[in-house]
């Protein structure tokens, strides 16, 4: 058995063994991904498992967790980085959101334990309901984690209201989204500071605010934060309303120099809540 790394191009499914969603649609990983690889050489999984025509010879990528098959992969020429390992097979297991294409968890569904850059290359035109069994994820109103975000912890979404019914600016739209991997509630802590570039009066805490104001931050704006530890999501207005940053400790270094890398669609450094992820 040979082991490499490479890109992959997957002609397989991230749903169930038959290698189709519930509704009937055949779905690729991200092109992205890095799997292990091995040549089989023809000792290929049974036609049922995998979409799309493997030949004999060819050496493809074989991906399982927990002993289930997860997708079958064609691979490029291009090798990079090392194999993935145990422990990061066990953190995808970590992971898990189920998506439907229609209110109330009925149509379509596809579950994924990885991130999804866009969902209409799986066959779907929109998500209208989601359930998150396992770990925090963010969801991005456009493909490539584009636009407004949304937060989403474990728990049952059946309407799009249910993940941006807070939000100032409501919208169905939500075609991509990704885990939260640095997600830790009881060690997490956020400094905020008075001035972009971590300059001026700044503030450090580890807990939960529904008011910046009324633990004593004098302004509603937030010109730069940085993520000591753990990850957290900032709000427009008070309560937990309006448009959501999520901030990660693994995402710029946690190093958020001004407003304009809170978000693709921040206009504003007006922050005025502010709470820590659940995992």
């Amino acid at each position: 058995m040979e082991e490499r790394v490479a890109k992959s191009s997957c002609l397989g499914v991230h749903s169930d063994i038959s290698g189709e969603t519930s509704g009937g649609g055949k779905s690729r990983c991200p092109a992205h991904i890095i799997f292990t690889w091995i040549s089989l050489h023809g000792n290929l999984p049974p036609e049922e498992q995998h979409s799309g025509q493997i030949h004999k010879q060819s050496r493809v990528c074989v991906c399982l967790y927990a002993n289930t098959f997860v997708c079958v992969c064609r691979l490029t020429p291009k090798g990079i980085s090392a194999a993935m390992n145990t422990q990061q097979m066990e953190q995808m297991g970590q992971f898990k959101i189920t998506v439907w294409e229609e209110e109330n968890f009925q149509g379509k569904r596809c579950e994924f334990m990885l991130e999804c850059q866009n969902i209409m290359e799986r066959g779907f035109n929109k998500i209208r309901s989601i359930k998150v069994e396992n770990g925090p994820w963010v969801g991005y109103e456009y493909p490539e984690f584009q636009g407004q975000q949304f937060i989403l912890e474990k728990g049952d979404y059946p309407r799009y209201e249910a993940w941006s019914g807070n939000s100032s600016y409501r919208t169905e739209h939500m075609l991509s989204f990704r885990p939260i991997k640095c997600a830790n509630h009881s060690d997490s802590k956020v400094t905020l500071y008075e001035c972009e570039d971590f300059q001026g009066r700044k503030f450090e805490m580890c807990d939960d605010y529904p008011s910046l104001q009324a633990m004593g931050w004098c302004s509603k704006e937030v010109p730069s934060i940085k993520i000591n530890s753990g990850a957290w999501v900032a709000y427009q207005f008070p309560g937990y309303r309006g448009y959501q940053y999520i901030l990660e400790r693994d995402r710029h270094q946690g190093e958020y120099r001004n407003y304009n890398e809170y978000s693709t669609q921040a206009h504003t450094n007006q922050v005025q809540s502010i709470r820590r992820i659940q995992h």
